[in-house]
């Protein structure tokens, strides 16, 4: 990206503009040198030059156009006591922000954090037109999240490896997701990969391709939960043959005639007491 132009117009206004349309910046990003004063022609026909300047972008360094949009953004956003150190390697720096009340910049998970350390990384490459990292930090921020997702990446991993069972993990950026498969990588037996697309893709930690385990980890479907899981032994034909007791199946004998078959036994006759012979129907009326 050019950093300075010159550039000839009617007036020394047109010719800032003109710049600014071409350098793809806004007007108060430049610094304007006049070289050459417009003049008028005489009588309207004769002589005449038109305005000269010479415009640079302000902010000579990636970094430099970084912190001047950083502090931009911060200040829209009401926080104007902030002290920002720069702290310049290759190709990359790092923001640290240090003030009062900045909790609120690094939102649910770093997730405002993250998205005002892109947007500044826009801005920075911009600048020479080439690839150039810009990294924010609030209070060591960074440093705390590492260490958290690796405690949690390598607890996941153990399991995996232990049990051979896979763990999924909630959607995270990229910088987070390297952190996972970086810690991951140190435990023997477990492996990780990424799935899904962006704002959702997420880490998914199981067993490696050669751990043991993985062969016998029981699966979801395989048996209930607290089910337990029925015991046998293998036969000639090495097949799994599973032993179950033989139970003994007990003859039918209905309640109904318990003493004999149905063809040699009748129910006894149904007889009627003295006061049920000598009971009036309820309601019944002799004519």
């Amino acid at each position: 990206m050019l950093k300075d132009l010159i550039k000839e117009a009617d007036t020394v206004e047109a010719a800032v503009e003109l710049a600014a349309v071409e350098l793809n910046v806004s007007v108060e990003e430049l610094e304007v040198e006049v070289l050459q004063e417009p003049q008028k022609k005489a009588f309207g026909l004769f002589g005449g030059t038109p305005a000269k300047v010479k415009v640079t972008v302000k902010g000579g360094s990636p970094a430099e156009a970084a912190v001047a949009f950083l502090k931009k953004v911060l200040a829209t956003m009401g926080v104007t006591q902030v002290e920002i150190t720069v702290k310049e390697e290759n190709n990359h720096c790092t923001l640290s922000l240090e003030g009062e009340d900045l909790g609120f910049i690094i939102g649910r998970r770093g997730e405002t954090l993250d998205a005002l350390q892109y947007l500044t990384s826009l801005v920075a490459n911009r600048v020479e037109n080439a690839y150039y990292r810009v990294s924010l930090d609030i209070g060591n921020y960074r440093e705390k999240r590492e260490g958290t997702l690796t405690s949690l990446a390598r607890r996941h991993a153990n399991q995996a490896a232990k049990n051979g069972r896979k763990t999924s993990l909630e959607p995270m950026n990229p910088y987070e997701r390297r952190i996972i498969h970086t810690a991951v990588q140190q435990v023997e037996g477990a492996t990780s990969w990424s799935v899904g697309s962006e704002p959702n893709r997420h880490v998914i930690i199981g067993p490696s391709d050669d751990n043991p385990v993985k062969e016998r980890a029981p699966r979801r479907n395989d048996r209930r939960r607290g089910e337990r899981r029925e015991r046998g032994r293998r036969n000639e034909n090495g097949e799994y043959v599973i032993e179950r007791p033989v139970r003994e199946v007990r003859q039918f004998v209905p309640r109904s005639n318990p003493t004999g078959d149905a063809a040699d036994f009748a129910p006894p006759e149904r007889t009627l007491s003295e006061k049920e012979n000598s009971a009036t129907l309820y309601g019944r009326i002799d004519l």
